[in-house]
C-alpha cells in the first residue's frame, strides 16, 4: 500500500492530504450508490453485509444484538485516507514542508441491513451507533502519537459516499488541522474578553428566543445557527459545558441518539431524504478541561452547490433565513 503524504502551502499554511489509495474506492458509475435509488435489504456484492466478511480487511469491534448476530461493526477503511505506517515527523523539501499522512481511517457499519440509514432506524437503533462513535473516538485519542479524531457521516452521492450501505467513519490524526486551531484560538479569544464560553452564551439565546430552535431534550439542544452556512443547517449541542465528546456520560449518549434521530426523521419526511454531512467537532487533545471549548455535531445538508463567487471568496450563500428553516423542521 502506498503511503498518503501530507503537504502544507507554504502561504496560506494549509494541509493537503494526497492519499492514492482512495482512487480506487468505488465510482458511481460502477453502480447504484446514491439513497435516492431503491435499494434492497441485502446486497451479495456490498462488503458491508452480513456474510461479505471477505470483501472488508477485519474486523476492529462489533456490537452484538442477542447471542449472535451484530449490529454495529467497525472495521478499517479499505482506502484509507491515512495510516498508521506513516511516521508523523515533518521535513523540508526545498521550500516547502511535508509529513507521512499518519493516523487511522475506520468505517463505522452501523446496521446489518443494506437499505436501512438512521432516518428510517427507531430511535433506540441508533443508540449503539452513538455508543461505537464514543467508544472508538475514546480509543483512538488514548494513541500516543493522536492529536485530534473526526468522527463523521457522508450520506448520499453529493456529500461524498461510495457505498450505499449505511456506515459512518473515523479518522485520528496525528496533526491539529487548522480549522480546528481557528476554531479553538477564537474561542479562546472570546474567553479572555468575556470571561465567558461563547458557545454556552450562544445555547442560552437559543433557548431564550427559540426562532431557531429545532429540538431539544433533557441534555441536548439542536438548532438552525445564526450565521448558519448552509440551508437547513443544524448544530446539535449539549446543555451543560462540556470541550471533549469523551466525556459524554451513558445518559448523555442515549438523549443525543435520541434527538439526532428526530432531525434526521425530519429531513426524511421535510426535505424529501438530502444528501448531508455531519460531523462531531470536539476538542483537540490535552484541551478537554478548558473552559473555552464546547462540542457540538454540525450537520449540513447537501441542498445547493459553491459556485465561483463561494470559492473565490470563502464567503457562503445561503438561500434561506435560518429562523425559516428552523420554522420548517419543527412542524409536525
Amino acid at each position: 500500500m502506498k503511503l498518503s503524504q501530507i503537504r502544507q502551502d507554504r502561504v496560506t499554511r494549509q494541509w493537503v492530504i494526497y492519499a492514492p489509495t482512495r482512487s480506487k474506492r468505488p465510482r458511481p458509475s460502477q453502480g447504484p450508490t446514491t439513497n435516492k435509488i431503491q435499494q434492497p435489504a441485502w446486497d451479495k456484492n456490498c462488503p458491508f453485509c452480513p456474510g461479505n466478511e471477505h470483501l472488508i480487511p477485519s474486523i476492529i469491534g462489533e456490537k452484538k444484538k442477542g447471542s449472535t448476530s451484530w449490529q454495529v461493526r467497525v472495521v478499517p477503511n479499505k482506502f484509507p485516507i491515512v495510516t498508521p505506517a506513516g511516521k508523523q515527523e515533518k521535513c523540508e523539501r526545498g521550500v516547502y514542508c511535508v509529513t507521512q499522512g499518519y493516523g487511522y481511517h475506520e468505517v463505522i457499519i452501523e446496521t446489518p441491513i443494506h437499505n436501512r440509514h438512521p432516518g428510517l432506524m427507531s430511535s433506540k437503533e441508533v443508540g449503539p451507533i452513538i455508543d461505537t462513535y464514543h467508544d472508538r473516538y475514546v480509543k483512538l485519542m488514548k494513541e500516543d502519537e493522536i492529536k485530534t479524531v473526526f468522527v463523521f457521516r457522508n450520506h448520499g452521492l453529493q456529500a461524498g459516499t461510495s457505498l450505499i450501505h449505511p456506515h459512518s467513519q473515523v479518522i485520528a490524526m496525528g496533526m491539529i488541522p487548522d480549522r480546528v486551531l481557528m476554531r479553538e484560538q477564537h474561542l479562546r479569544q472570546y474567553y479572555y474578553e468575556t470571561g465567558r464560553c461563547g458557545y454556552c452564551e450562544m445555547l442560552e439565546s437559543e433557548l431564550r428566543n427559540k426562532r431557531r430552535l429545532v429540538g431539544e431534550n433533557q441534555s441536548h439542544v439542536a438548532w438552525v445557527p445564526f450565521a448558519a452556512e448552509a440551508e437547513c443547517e443544524i448544530w446539535v449541542m449539549p446543555k451543560k459545558h462540556q470541550a471533549d465528546f469523551a466525556n459524554i456520560s451513558n445518559q448523555e449518549k442515549k438523549h443525543l441518539a435520541s434527538l439526532l434521530h428526530d432531525i434526521l426523521v425530519k429531513f426524511v419526511r421535510k426535505l424529501r431524504d438530502p444528501d448531508y454531512n455531519y460531523v462531531i467537532n470536539s476538542c483537540a487533545k490535552h484541551k478537554s478541561e478548558e473552559p473555552y471549548l464546547h462540542w457540538y455535531l454540525r450537520i449540513k445538508p447537501q441542498l445547493t452547490k459553491p459556485a465561483g463567487f463561494e470559492i473565490g471568496s470563502g464567503i457562503s450563500v445561503n438561500p434561506s433565513f435560518p429562523e425559516k428553516d428552523a420554522k420548517l423542521l419543527r412542524k409536525d
